[in-house]
């Protein structure tokens, strides 16, 4: 069975070397070109200040995990101009729900910017906002993002849910990457990023904890880490998680993949078998996730700690 301090190295590894990177999740001189990669760009610093919102969130004061989130946070606010950089991309790119998405991160955290938030209510209540066609389990991420902010949900999330290939509960031999990561996405958007439990219905919380271990040593005997972490903190955020015994394995062998320096590559051989040095495109997502599960297994998904309003 995996000790919690044992989970702990996983994330503090992980945590570190994040924050030895940071530099790196600064926004180029293409982060407002609408021909830009948001993916590139936009993407890297919102899931940085997610992840460090959940991490503070799931541990307290004093505790290295909180402490370097925390101070992450805050960094990942700055390099946003504290928000106003949002203003600007939803001004260039108004149905675009991206700016909505990552700012209410930051929102959840008590960092707000009342321009930005004026136009996007405006935004919000357009018919092309209700109506822009997504996938679902993004339109999920957009009705969360509305609640975080404070503006009407266009949809029902429940509705929203159930179009989810998750929501349906599929037969368990369909999962493969793509319905792997969509199915975490469905979770994390469900739970507030860990947050709330609760959030789960109980058909869907039944169906991945008899699933979950299965899936994941498919994902650890494939080298695939990054999506072996985000399983992980699925399986963390349940209202009952399977039991440790069932997940010793998967953190095993996360833990062995990681380098000297904390960082997970996304897939391929650990660092028993690198031939080659990864940059941070490869290295940074997973990382984060190492980090995101291994706070929720330590007790992230206690309702009583909500985001704690830190100043903007």
């Amino acid at each position: 069975m995996t000790s919690p301090g044992a989970v702990r190295a996983v994330g503090e590894a992980a945590l570190g070397w994040i924050q030895d990177h940071r530099a790196d999740f600064r926004l180029g001189e293409d982060a407002l070109d609408p021909a830009g990669d948001v993916n590139r760009t936009w993407k890297p610093l919102g899931e940085l200040a997610q992840v460090s919102l959940s991490v503070r969130r799931a541990t307290g004061p004093g505790d290295r995990l909180h402490d370097t989130a925390d101070g992450l946070l805050r960094y990942a606010w700055t390099l946003t101009g504290k928000g106003a950089f949002f203003h600007d991309v939803l001004r260039l790119e108004p149905f675009s729900t991206y700016a909505l998405e990552i700012y209410a991160a930051f929102a959840a955290a008590g960092m707000r910017h009342a321009p930005f938030e004026e136009l996007a209510a405006t935004m919000a209540g357009t018919r092309g906002w209700r109506l822009t066609e997504q996938q679902p389990n993004r339109r999920l991420g957009v009705l969360n993002s509305e609640r975080r902010v404070g503006l009407p949900q266009h949809r029902s999330p429940e509705r929203a849910l159930r179009a989810t290939w998750l929501g349906g509960l599929p037969e368990p031999w369909t999962f493969e990457t793509a319905s792997g990561y969509t199915l975490t996405h469905v979770v994390f958007h469900l739970t507030d990023w860990g947050g709330d439990a609760s959030r789960v219905p109980g058909d869907i919380a039944s169906y991945l904890g008899l699933w979950l271990p299965a899936w994941l040593d498919s994902c650890a005997e494939d080298d695939q880490w990054d999506l072996l972490a985000e399983l992980l903190a699925v399986a963390a955020a349940l209202p009952e998680p399977p039991p440790p015994a069932l997940l010793h394995g998967a953190w095993s062998a996360l833990a062995a993949a990681q380098d000297t320096g904390g960082g997970l590559p996304e897939t391929g051989p650990g660092r028993h078998g690198r031939t080659e040095r990864r940059g941070f495109a490869d290295c940074y997502h997973s990382t984060l996730m190492a980090a995101f599960a291994a706070a929720l297994a330590l007790g992230g998904h206690d309702p009583r700690r909500d985001s704690e309003g830190a100043p903007a």
